[in-house]
């Protein structure tokens, strides 16, 4: 992978926060985190064809943007708050943390879906068929231990099997990794990674071993096409910067529409702007995957709002899923 990951949260967010600015950015200018995987091809594209810049200068502006690369969503979240970031992007339960505990004061809120695709619950361990197999020997790699998507959707997988009581019984045996590191351990067995909760293209990559399957998939959870990662920022960045953040919204949906349009190419795209070592065929295979949709239109968001207050991780009960995204994304058919 070309954009190199930071190996811890710390590391990343105070790199981060030492190279950009605080406070608010002026309308013009925006700085954008992502994290790794294909998860996050609607922002390769938006990087890609400079179609943020495009958009401004409709709007009649030049906007200055900042590309920055974090693993795991608590460094994500701290960047946003601390004023070093203004959009950043990780999964929803992230996103539904921040936007419970800043109603109020920051009002976090999330900007779009960057698509909808399944997560898998991998492992190496010939004896973990279920999630009844995991033992207190086994170890979860995921990008955020205990608050991550990964782990909030094994949670409310969890509930299911063990009661709400016990929703938290594997948090003590996930460890966070960034999901490269994790595929690496996975493959190669050996380390006392022997599972992952994994997402693309790194979980295809880890199944292509023989001694890797699959457990459990988010589909499975959520009882269907869900979305996974979402970009998110306060309201007092989506209020000061009308036009920046106009420019944006509709440079992801071009963006979208780029990648349904020619997917090879969009495969392309993702390869030379991660300079992912990933052969095409394999990555073209991936985009094209009928589970996966690159569109910005949340779906089954307000499954994750509902268990998670039911769980109490999350205070405030949603009404609906509009709730907890701005207005902008209103105008689609979400859930």
């Amino acid at each position: 992978m070309a954009i190199p990951f930071k190996r811890s949260a710390i590391i990343a967010l105070a790199a981060t926060i030492g190279l950009l600015s605080g406070g608010a950015q002026a309308e013009g200018k925006i700085s954008i985190a992502q994290q790794f995987g294909i998860g996050y091809l609607i922002l390769d594209v938006v990087r890609d064809q400079k179609l943020i810049e495009k958009h401004g200068k409709e709007q009649g502006i030049d906007i200055k943007v900042d590309w920055n690369s974090i693993s795991g969503a608590t460094a994500m979240n701290e960047a946003l708050l601390a004023g070093a970031l203004d959009v950043v992007s990780a999964g929803v339960p992230p996103m539904l943390t921040i936007w419970d505990r800043t109603k109020g004061k920051q009002n976090v809120k999330a900007i779009a879906s960057l698509g909808s695709m399944p997560n898998y619950l991998l492992t190496n361990n010939p004896n973990v068929k279920t999630l009844k197999d995991f033992t207190d020997k086994d170890r979860i790699a995921v990008p955020a231990a205990g608050v991550g998507f990964q782990s909030r959707t094994l949670q409310i997988e969890t509930a299911k099997e063990f009661g709400n009581e016990n929703f938290k019984k594997f948090d003590n045996i996930s460890v966070s990794l960034p999901h490269p590191d994790a595929t690496s351990a996975l493959i190669s067995g050996g380390s006392e990674i022997n599972s992952h909760f994994s997402s693309p293209p790194f979980q295809y990559q880890a199944l292509e071993n023989k001694n890797v399957h699959k457990v459990l998939s988010s589909y499975d959870v959520l009882g269907g096409q869900a979305t996974f990662n979402v970009l998110y920022t306060t309201e007092k960045f989506h209020d000061e910067n009308p036009k920046t953040y106009k420019a944006f919204y509709d440079a992801l949906a071009e963006a979208e529409k780029i990648i349904k349009a020619d997917k090879p190419a969009a495969a392309q795209t993702y390869i030379r702007v991660e300079q992912s070592k990933l052969a095409l065929p394999f990555v073209e295979k991936i985009v094209s995957d009928p589970e996966i949709d690159f569109t910005i239109t949340p779906q089954r968001t307000f499954i994750y709002a509902e268990k998670l207050q039911e769980l109490g991780v999350l205070k405030n009960k949603a009404a609906s899923w509009k709730d907890y995204f701005f207005e902008e994304a209103h105008g689609g058919a979400g859930s």
